[in-house]
């Protein structure tokens, strides 16, 4: 339960300072790059749930 708590508030605390730093974002700018990354988090929490 406090992975999935602790996942979204670092990423949004990755993205507020990658802002204020103004700091290009780690991510992948285009919408297929987006999808891969939050395919492979889906998987990974889903690969945790079964496996743990």
């Amino acid at each position: 339960m406090m992975q999935l708590l602790v996942g979204p508030v670092l990423a949004l605390a990755i993205g507020a300072g990658c802002r204020l730093l103004d700091i290009p974002l780690p991510a992948p700018p285009k919408l297929q790059g987006a999808l891969l990354v939050l395919a492979m988090t889906v998987g990974y929490l889903l690969g945790d749930q079964l496996l743990g």
